[in-house]
């Protein structure tokens, strides 16, 4: 299940190399930040597992064009060497070098990049900010690092991340990341919030492709698209695997 979940998300990638390559010259940045998900999957496949042992990495994504600093981060053979080359790329220090700092400072830098670099994709940047740090604050119950602190303050404002409570966290989020944990009423149900957030994502990369036939808006769209059916060909897999649980599904997905 695990081979069938990958080889749909390398043909996703695969499919916006190609998007990219059709781009005019420099369009292929738009969508570097879009795919920020495979280089952080490809770091993921390197780390050491909790119990400190070092798996088998599968093959890494190729990103060619769509890489930010994945060279860099192949290089790296340990988490410090890992964090050193994402503090001197545009990923910036992730705020500490365990597993869990590099990824969650990887996830929420992806949301700050997007949200500064793609103005269709902005709303989807800040709920994907208010669904990380709800999970981290609320079920996984740690702290933010610094950095991390950073990054969700210029998606979120500074108020949701200092509260006290999950209810307060929901209450002091501002309008355009608020959307995305709307009647989500307990930290456990964050699974439904995120099959909210793709389904928002998939009606607006719609909407997007619809307005026009020509510009950035419209390749957001269909980059939107194209991801929705993919993480939903691989929530099948899993659903499939885990015999139609579906809170066990989205929990595992993210």
């Amino acid at each position: 299940m695990r081979q069938a979940q990958r080889a749909v998300s390398a043909t996703l990638l695969w499919h916006l190399r190609v998007l990219a390559g059709w781009l005019p010259r420099g369009g292929a940045r738009l969508l570097v930040p879009l795919t920020a998900g495979f280089e952080i999957a490809n770091v993921v496949s390197r780390l050491p597992t909790p119990d400190g042992r070092r798996a088998e990495a599968p093959e890494p994504y190729r990103l060619g064009a769509l890489e930010t600093a994945w060279r860099s981060l192949e290089r790296a053979r340990t988490p410090a060497e890992t964090r050193a080359a994402l503090t001197a790329s545009p990923w910036g220090d992730p705020g500490g070098d365990t597993p869990w700092a590099l990824v969650t400072g990887m996830r929420m830098a992806a949301a700050r990049r997007t949200a500064a670099a793609v103005q269709p994709a902005r709303r989807w940047a800040q709920g994907r900010a208010a669904l990380l740090a709800a999970r981290e604050l609320f079920v996984h119950h740690r702290s933010l690092l610094e950095p991390v602190l950073r990054d969700a303050a210029r998606l979120l404002g500074t108020r949701p991340t200092a509260a006290a409570t999950y209810q307060e966290f929901r209450e002091r989020l501002p309008s355009p990341a608020g959307w995305a944990l709307k009647d989500i009423d307990e930290p456990g149900e964050l699974w439904r919030a995120e099959a909210r957030w793709w389904r928002t994502v998939r009606a607006d990369g719609a909407a997007l492709l619809r307005e026009d036939r020509y510009g950035p808006r419209v390749v957001v769209g269909a980059v939107a698209l194209l991801s929705v059916d993919a993480w939903r060909v691989r929530a099948a897999l899993e659903s499939a695997a885990r015999e139609g649980r579906p809170g066990e599904v989205f929990d595992a997905l993210v």
